[in-house]
């Protein structure tokens, strides 16, 4: 290792749906964070770690930031919290449509950030270079001690770019964590994650939102990682919409999901779907504390 080795946490905030968790997996290399086209795709804080011999990154992909409705948001909302205090880097994300003065509050924590902060402005390319410039100009007034940076996430545009400015700004510090590591989160925390992915895609209105997966079983062999999933929903109607027509709806989620988990664990599985339901479980602080969202 080398003797000024760098390393890092680098945290990525912004508004729902502004493309955070596609710049997470562009600048990782690796599929860590779930896509979807709806808004508060992601719940957790994931962690995603990428280096080599002269420095280790510690990428942090967190909610969209939003006002709570009901507890699940309160606990999104803390990892974002979480997020302000233990950055290196600050990437704050908003695209080419975003009023820079939404959820201003949040704004203000970048403009007055201690540590270095880049406002990435997002899908470039479906703004005109006029459009483009005078946003520029509005995020360099708004947040004056901020590099701004013109991206495509989508595209990879610019995002090599933003990785010389994170090796540039690094502190010089040992690696967090064993130089091969590519997160923190154990595999069953990607396998809820796959599988809520693909309710996303399948389902809409409220259903994704209502919606929780827990694995209640991994067991992995040398050929085959069998796995039993319980999919969540608040109420009985709910139920119903998940299973579909004689369990078609969930059948066709569950078949998407367990190829997706094949190619994300290189490896066969077998997927067993139980679908229940808990009342309300996004109010209550017992079924969020099981789900991983508050810490006992």
């Amino acid at each position: 290792m080398e003797e000024n080795f760098k390393a890092g946490f680098v945290n990525i905030l912004g508004n729902p749906n502004v493309g955070k968790s596609t710049l997470m997996n562009v600048l990782t290399g690796e599929r860590l964070s779930i896509i979807t086209a709806k808004a508060q795709t992601t719940r957790h804080r994931i962690i995603g770690i990428t280096g080599d011999e002269t420095c280790q990154i510690v990428f942090s992909d967190t909610p969209g930031i939003l006002k709570p409705a009901y507890k699940l948001q309160d606990a999104m909302m803390e990892f974002v919290r979480t997020a302000l205090i233990d950055a290196d880097i600050f990437l704050y994300v908003t695209d080419v449509v975003e009023d820079p003065e939404k959820n201003a509050a949040y704004v203000d924590k970048m403009a007055e950030a201690t540590v270095p902060v880049l406002v990435l402005i997002n899908k470039v390319d479906l703004s005109r270079q006029e459009q483009l410039e005078e946003l520029v100009e509005q995020w360099r007034k708004r947040v004056p001690n901020a590099e701004i940076i013109p991206i495509s996430a989508k595209e990879k545009f610019n995002t090599d770019l933003v990785m010389e400015r994170i090796r540039a700004l690094l502190p010089v510090h040992p690696p967090y964590y064993d130089l091969d590591a590519l997160t923190d989160r154990p595999e069953r925390f990607f396998v809820s994650e796959i599988f809520r992915e693909k309710i996303f895609e399948h389902y809409s209105e409220e259903i994704p939102y209502c919606t929780e997966v827990t694995v209640e079983s991994f067991k992995e062999s040398e050929d085959i990682i069998r796995i039993q999933v319980a999919v969540w929903v608040a109420r009985e109607s709910q139920k119903g919409i998940l299973i579909g027509r004689q369990g078609a709806a969930i059948k066709r989620t569950a078949t998407d999901a367990r190829k997706a988990m094949e190619q994300f664990f290189q490896k066969k599985v077998f997927l067993e779907t139980f679908v229940k339901v808990q009342k309300d479980w996004r109010d209550s602080e017992y079924h969020l504390r099981h789900m991983g969202y508050i810490e006992s």
